[in-house]
């Protein structure tokens, strides 16, 4: 008898058709990916520049504070909603919705919106190196940020990287929601 290291979930479920095991992890790992760039981006609302050189000045405190703790809350919400396309609640809206509470979801609209999101989240996190410390972006040719050191130059690559995979993975997960909801389903 060999000992058992990891503990493995009931497979109890809230949806319709069972959801595979690498959509529900990838659903809930999402958020947790995206936590280190949310923390990186915080102190840039005190105007602390985290080993950055910049040419211009920071903006005023009533801007930059809000701004920055809002982009960090909008940025963990919005990876929690992709937790719907593996969970219950996205097939069938909660009862404390107003006007569809307890009403089925039609797939399509949990699909569309993920995979509007998906594609723009992959074209707004993704860049191509072009040489010069210059990158090719969906925005135009973009300055790679200069560093005082490396040690600030590598947190911050090992905090934002993850920001790539956003795209991708809800993309992902998009895919699964929709084969899973439109599977044929016995008389």
């Amino acid at each position: 008898m060999s000992p058992k290291l990891l503990h493995t979930p009931p497979p109890v479920s809230d949806t319709e058709q069972p959801v595979p095991r690498w959509a529900m992890r990838l659903a809930y790992a999402l958020p947790l990916l995206l936590l280190p760039s949310c923390l990186w981006r915080l102190p840039f609302a005190l105007h602390f520049e985290m080993g950055q050189v910049h040419e211009r000045g920071m903006p005023p405190y009533w801007v930059s504070i809000p701004y920055v703790l809002g982009l960090s809350v909008f940025t963990e919400v919005a990876a929690l909603l992709a937790v719907g396309l593996v969970r219950g609640w996205g097939e069938v809206a909660p009862a404390w919705i107003p006007f569809i509470g307890g009403r089925r979801v039609r797939p399509m609209a949990a699909v569309v919106p993920a995979v509007v999101g998906g594609l723009i989240l992959t074209v707004l996190f993704t860049a191509v190196p072009i040489g010069d410390g210059r990158r090719l972006t969906a925005y135009g040719v973009a300055d790679t940020v200069e560093y005082t050191n490396d040690a600030w130059e590598t947190l911050a690559t090992v905090c934002i990287a993850p920001t790539a995979v956003w795209g991708p993975v809800t993309l992902a997960l998009a895919v699964a929601y929709y084969r899973r909801r439109n599977r044929v389903r016995p008389v």
